[in-house]
């Protein structure tokens, strides 16, 4: 999904460039899953396909957001965490993202100012796609080398839940990626989406 850079308004901070992790929803049919990311230790950006919570709600007006659960995570954090959607990131995690980042904060990776996107709900908007090989797109701002490592939900997620680390298959990424090329603004990269029923979540680190 292409990103526009909005016009600020008056009095509104610039958005700060961050290293990012991301937070990302989406739908498949006839598996729905959700994606979201945690933290790309050094990357500025954030998922586009499938589209990630805080590039959804970012794309549909910091302002105001067209979907309900964009409408919450602005209600619960206000809009700046929107104007920072390449921005959710633990910069320094080096591989602790579970000593750092607590249950339930997954997809704020624990930044207060992105709590919004930690919301447990089920229509958070979403992506539609199948089981079987998928290609990755994340937006990229400022291009790093490192590692990206996605992680789908196990069977039997509950998305009305938050969401904690055991609810991820850690044991088994569904991509994995070392020094993607940016061209044309993404990283692309391949992995194969598992078998699942009903709404399930993504997490790329």
């Amino acid at each position: 999904m292409p990103f526009a850079t909005p016009s600020t308004p008056r009095g509104r901070r610039v958005p700060r460039l961050r290293a990012a992790a991301t937070a990302a929803a989406l739908g498949l049919a006839p598996l729905t899953l959700t994606v979201l990311a945690a933290a790309p230790a050094s990357a500025h950006g954030s998922m586009g396909d499938p589209v990630s919570r805080v590039a959804q709600c970012f794309a549909e007006g910091p302002e105001s957001p067209k979907s309900a659960a964009c409408q919450a995570a602005v209600a619960a954090g206000g809009t700046q965490a929107l104007y920072d959607w390449n921005g959710i990131r633990i910069g320094d995690a080096g591989g602790r993202h579970q000593d750092l980042i607590p249950d339930g904060k997954l997809c704020s990776a624990g930044n207060d100012e992105f709590k919004g996107l930690d919301l447990a709900r089920v229509d958070w908007p979403a992506t539609g796609v199948h089981s079987g090989s998928y290609t990755f797109k994340y937006r990229v701002t400022a291009p790093h080398k490192g590692t990206f490592e996605v992680y789908a939900t196990k069977p039997g997620y509950d998305p009305a839940k938050p969401l904690a680390w055991s609810d991820l298959d850690l044991a088994d990424p569904v991509a994995k990626s070392t020094d993607p090329v940016a061209t044309d603004g993404f990283y692309t990269f391949s992995g194969t989406l598992p078998a699942r029923t009903g709404r399930h979540l993504l997490y790329a680190v």
